[in-house]
């Protein structure tokens, strides 16, 4: 099984800020290019928060025109950017995300790797948190099948980057909470996360969690304490987490804008 992880579009209507400074539309357009020529493609495509920049309706409908060449699911999550009312909105026909409650938190269960998405957002917040609400929710998930390969997957990184910039507007509560949950399931293959823009891993709690960068933008790797944030213009990129049964969940990082590929050598 192949998945796919894309995240922090910052889709805008044209003529804004981040579609004319930061080119987030075009550069999503290149990632899923880029998804739909893999081979082999990948099964699901995981959209790990940020989808749009103002969270209203004409943004969501722009990124559900981008996204339409995917040919595979598409599974979403709210980041700090989203609004959940016009999320259900846009991607409720999909099926999957709750129609009631708070929170759209719900669990894939029909492929080898069990997926499970955890809202993070605090709404008017950059920064996420889990309350026990959801941290009830993902304990008692992740008890209805304690040995089937899982894949968590929410926007906020519960840990520390050591980037202090980011960190600021991190995860405000409910991560080690979280770590303690996770660490009780040695089937959890990964956890992953979006809002950082750059590509981070980290063991945490047993497992392994990482971080993807954006299809845009990137935050620059400052870390001295207190330096303010930095944008850069690094090569976007997407992840691939592959699993295999005999070696569970291996990640690598794809990058979706154009390079130079150079005339391929034989090795003996």
């Amino acid at each position: 099984m192949i998945i796919a992880q894309i995240t922090d579009f910052h889709i805008s209507l044209p003529g804004e800020r981040m579609d004319e400074m930061f080119r987030t539309a075009s550069f999503l357009e290149t990632a899923v290019k880029h998804i739909c020529s893999l081979e082999p493609s990948p099964d699901v495509v995981l959209a790990t928060g940020d989808l749009v920049d103002k969270a209203i309706p004409e943004e969501y409908e722009r990124l559900r025109n981008i996204l339409a060449p995917i040919d595979v699911p598409i599974y979403v999550i709210p980041g700090n950017h989203d609004d959940r009312g016009e999320m259900r909105s846009a991607f409720g026909e999909l099926g999957y995300l709750p129609t009631e409650g708070k929170f759209l938190n719900y669990v894939i269960d029909q492929w080898p790797v069990r997926l499970i998405a955890l809202d993070t957002v605090i709404p008017g917040k950059i920064s996420g948190e889990l309350c026990t609400e959801r941290l009830n929710w993902l304990a008692d998930r992740l008890a209805e099948e304690p040995l089937k390969p899982t894949l968590i997957f929410m926007h906020h990184p519960p840990i520390k980057s050591g980037i202090s910039a980011m960190d600021r507007h991190g995860f405000d509560s409910g991560g080690s909470e979280m770590g303690a949950i996770v660490e009780q399931y040695s089937n959890i293959e990964r956890v992953v996360c979006g809002h950082l823009h750059r590509p981070i891993t980290a063991r945490w709690h047993g497992t392994v969690l990482s971080v993807a960068p954006s299809t845009a933008h990137q935050m620059g790797l400052n870390m001295l304490e207190g330096a303010r944030q930095q944008i850069v213009m690094e090569p976007p990129a997407c992840l691939l987490h592959m699993w295999q049964e005999d070696t569970g969940i291996v990640s690598h990082t794809s990058y979706t804008d154009d390079y130079e590929v150079p005339l391929s050598v034989a090795l003996p």
